[in-house]
């Protein structure tokens, strides 16, 4: 999750999954961004379709299981608010069928929104990783995030700093001050953009690699 949009959250929610399932995790992908999900460009997987069938069926994408409501937006923009999203959510974690599991990986939208208060009151178990970039703008809704899930007694895994640009241990700082992880810094990738949707070739960046250096202490974490 994140305090702002354009961190990168998707794209290394994705990734990780994509890392998990590579390493033969059985591992399942769930955007719950409604109203602008993105992870479908990511995988290449905008014609991909559920089967629906005594509930739904995630279609798999290099051997994990994906659900997104880009499956039936066909582009479309989805204009919802309050109520309507708790409904979809709900919906959606009680039909959708994904089997058993050794990861679920949700990506939130940015923000504290509905959809993330809804998350924090319906999904107890879940665990919360925090991305932001080294702008003092995007840390400082950081900030407020971590304040709000420390308040709420949500598990906080860390933070990861994206498209960092210097060595600077500015957010490392910040974040410890805030008695959280500081799980490392992914620097900005040149090759990343032509890689979107070419699964082979994303998984040989270095920015996979870096995220990957993350994984690993995020299993090491849970071990």
């Amino acid at each position: 999750m994140s305090g702002k949009g354009g961190v990168g959250k998707s794209l290394i929610a994705t990734t990780m999954a994509l890392l998990l399932a590579r390493d033969k995790f059985r591992v399942g992908l769930f955007d719950v961004d409604f109203t602008s999900p993105t992870t479908h460009v990511v995988l290449n997987a905008g014609g991909l379709k559920p089967i629906e069938e005594k509930g739904i069926v995630p279609p798999e994408v290099y051997g994990l299981k994906y659900m997104s409501l880009a499956f039936y937006l066909g582009g479309r923009a989805l204009p919802l608010r309050g109520q309507e999203l708790t409904n979809i959510l709900l919906e959606t974690l009680a039909y959708t069928i994904w089997g058993k599991l050794d990861a679920l990986i949700v990506d939130m939208p940015p923000g504290i929104s509905d959809l993330m208060l809804d998350m924090l009151k319906y999904v107890r178990r879940a665990e919360y990783l925090i991305v932001t970039t080294p702008s003092k703008m995007a840390f400082e809704t950081v900030r407020k995030l971590i304040m709000l899930l420390k308040d709420l007694g949500a598990p906080v895994l860390g933070v990861i700093e994206n498209m960092r640009f210097s060595d600077t241990e500015h957010i490392k700082r910040e974040v410890e001050t805030l008695g959280e992880r500081y799980l490392g810094g992914i620097g900005y990738d040149m090759r990343l953009e032509e890689s979107l949707g070419r699964l082979d070739n994303l998984l040989n960046t270095r920015f996979a690699a870096e995220v990957g250096a993350i994984l690993r202490k995020i299993v090491y974490l849970k071990t």
